[in-house]
């Protein structure tokens, strides 16, 4: 599955090289444009099949993620579990439930994101759903770029076990250390958090 990740990315060119600021705030070299595969319907059932069945053993009955960019991805892993599909917002910078979404009192949640950065939109969503009386069964995402937190047999978010498809170790450096700032590269910022109403990882 992991070359067949990496295929969806190299073909539909999701892999950017250049000096990014990302949803995190941290900056890099590389950005992974997730929502250049997802575009595809058939690329996205896909990928959103395979992470559903990683996730299928912590039964979880409805799929919440983060918008914008878990949108998609939410929806097909839901698809794959039979589940229904929500998404969080962030209202006034916390994330919220609109649109007449609800959660039920110990409803198993999985917790889904096209790519996890630092784990920071999964953390707040986690909390989110616990405030409402849920329970976070697990944590998912097409790429997780985590780095050396995530090595090892067991990968978690605040207790709760996180799923990828493909994990990537890509170089991010806080603003001040950034070597591309101090070269005196243009820093792009493609991410949603930035945006109204948008989250990001």
């Amino acid at each position: 599955m992991i070359d067949d990740v990496r295929k969806h990315f190299d073909e539909t060119g999701a892999l950017l090289s250049g000096h990014f600021k990302l949803s995190s705030g941290l900056h890099s070299s590389q950005y992974l444009q997730c929502a250049k595969v997802l575009q595809w319907p058939d690329r996205a059932e896909r990928l959103g099949r395979a992470l559903a069945e990683r996730m299928r053993e912590q039964a979880p009955s409805v799929v919440v993620s983060p918008a914008m960019g878990g949108l998609i991805i939410g929806q097909e892993v839901a698809r794959g579990l039979s589940v229904r599909a929500i998404f969080a917002e962030r209202v006034d910078g916390a994330f919220t439930l609109r649109r007449g979404f609800q959660l039920e009192k110990g409803e198993r949640v999985a917790v889904v994101e096209d790519v996890i950065t630092t784990g920071k939109s999964t953390r707040e969503v986690l909390g989110l759903v616990r405030s409402l009386g849920a329970e976070p069964v697990a944590a998912g995402a097409v790429i997780d770029r985590r780095g050396d937190e995530r090595r090892g047999e067991e990968s978690s978010i605040d207790g709760v076990p996180v799923h990828a498809l493909l994990a990537m170790e890509v170089p991010t450096w806080e603003p001040a250390l950034c070597p591309l700032c101090h070269a005196g590269k243009t820093v792009m910022v493609p991410g949603s958090r930035f945006l109204p109403g948008g989250s990001g990882s």
